[in-house]
């Protein structure tokens, strides 16, 4: 070896030195393993399992005009991108919001004939099934939707029109669930960005009712309106199996989660619950961008991290111009300011799947939100520090790179081997073997908006591997 393939191998040691390697950014493969039989929710009913008791983790994104706006390659493209970063879930709108009813999709059909629910449209449901089986094929579950809200309540917002009442509602339930209920790749999502109670209660009451009379198959959860939670009207309704809640697009602030997440959480009896409508990535803060600005890849994070570690068993992203599908010749919905192809590569949506494998590299099945990991001090809202923990380990976020005192004694070792997870690259930095008694203090390696960062502690005798790689 000559002394430059000397040189240049030092320096890349140098360069290497203290950081173990990043995992790589794409799924390889299937996204999950449809194999493992059916969603149910899990024994301590705090997360979803497949049938054999693999753990599921659910990783959505909202494609809410997936069915009516996209052709068939544009969906293949989409599908494929999600895939190799690993969404588990599209959530999608059989009758979409944008007019759906009366525009037609992207094959030149409509859903209904006469906009009557009972005279469903052979040729458009026939579009729908093609695209549950393509998401199928790459281990994709559809959250499907069976109406948008407007459908039941035009009043709020939306063209609707209102063609939804308590029977038909119920015989519409039912034929949807009987075309849907032997497909392995369905979540229902009764709801559609509204309320659940007054005069709308009776409706998704009568759709969920309608689709469980005859699908015995899929899990069923409800999408509320902004800064709502599905557990306000259906919590103890039979066919709920677990709660949604929407934190919105108005909010950067950790209040929205101890106000919704945290107090589903605690709910009896004990359901699973997570935050199925975030911040969207590219969408204008509270639709104020003049003043507030536009929710970036550092508000996903923050969303997704808060949400995950106070209680949810799963999140959903979001990116304004690709739940619309926009494009340059629709027009812009709630400002959205571009092509729903060009921003499927936005950092915040490159950011989940390392969230993913980090949860997904510790015992899944055991983590709970636990706050009393951190010695109580004074967080601004839009800083907190939130603390999670299960079997042998524990994760504490710092979304701004404030400093946390950590009582160590919580995570119940007599050692633990600590690290610094870069939840933007998927890397993680040894910080080294401690103690697992009393309190220390930890700083982040930077500070500011943007420089977020996860201290793992785990217990050394259970020779983890590094956060993020395969469990």
């Amino acid at each position: 070896m000559n002394m430059k393939r000397v040189i240049l191998c030092l320096l890349c040691l140098v360069m290497s030195f203290g950081t173990l390697p990043a995992q790589e950014k794409q799924w390889d493969g299937v996204s999950a393993n449809l194999s493992h039989g059916k969603l149910k929710v899990s024994g301590n009913k705090r997360f979803l399992v497949f049938e054999d008791n693999t753990p599921f983790y659910y990783l959505g994104d909202t494609g809410w005009e997936l069915f009516h706006r996209l052709n068939k390659d544009e969906t293949e493209k989409y599908l494929e991108n999600r895939r190799a970063k690993g969404f588990t879930v599209i959530q999608a709108v059989a009758l979409a919001e944008l007019d759906g009813l009366n525009i037609a999709n992207a094959e030149g059909n409509k859903p209904l004939i006469g906009n009557d629910p009972l005279k469903p449209n052979e040729e458009y449901f026939k579009h729908v099934d093609w695209v549950i089986k393509k998401a199928a094929e790459k281990g994709i579950f559809i959250g499907l939707l069976p109406t948008w809200g407007d459908k039941v309540d035009p009043a709020s917002w939306g063209k609707g029109p209102k063609i939804f009442n308590k029977d038909n509602g119920y015989k519409y339930g039912q034929w949807i669930g009987s075309r849907y209920k032997d497909y392995n790749n369905i979540i229902w999502i009764n709801g559609g960005d509204r309320l659940g109670g007054g005069d709308n209660f009776e409706v998704w009451n009568a759709i969920a009712e309608g689709i469980k009379s005859v699908d015995h198959n899929h899990l069923m959860t409800f999408h509320p309106g902004g800064e709502r939670s599905s557990s306000e009207w259906f919590h103890n309704s039979s066919w709920l199996d677990f709660n949604m809640c929407q934190t919105g697009h108005g909010q950067r602030s950790y209040a929205i989660y101890k106000r919704i997440i945290v107090n589903d959480y605690n709910l009896s009896p004990v359901t699973p619950c997570f935050d199925g409508e975030p911040r969207y990535e590219d969408h204008p803060v509270n639709w104020n961008p003049n003043i507030l600005g536009w929710f970036d890849d550092a508000d996903v994070r923050q969303a997704m991290y808060w949400n995950l570690f106070s209680g949810g068993f799963g999140h959903t992203y979001g990116c304004h111009p690709v739940w619309q599908m926009k494009t340059q010749e629709r027009e812009s919905i709630g400002l959205a300011r571009n092509n729903w192809y060009d921003v499927l590569d936005l950092p915040g949506a490159g950011d989940l799947i390392h969230a993913r494998r980090l949860i997904e590299s510790r015992p899944f099945l055991s983590r709970i939100p636990d706050q009393s990991l951190i010695v109580p001090a004074y967080f601004p809202e839009t800083d907190y520090v939130v603390a999670t923990r299960g079997d042998g380990y524990a994760f504490v976020y710092f979304p701004t790179g404030w400093s946390a005192d950590i009582q160590l004694d919580k995570v119940g070792a007599k050692e633990l081997k600590a690290y610094w997870f870069d939840p933007r690259k998927g890397e993680a930095k040894l910080i080294g073997n401690i103690i697992g008694t009393g309190t220390k203090k930890f700083t982040p390696p930077s500070t500011g908006r943007g420089n977020d960062w996860i201290l793992v502690l785990d217990d050394s005798s259970k020779n983890f591997g590094i956060p993020g790689a395969a469990y």
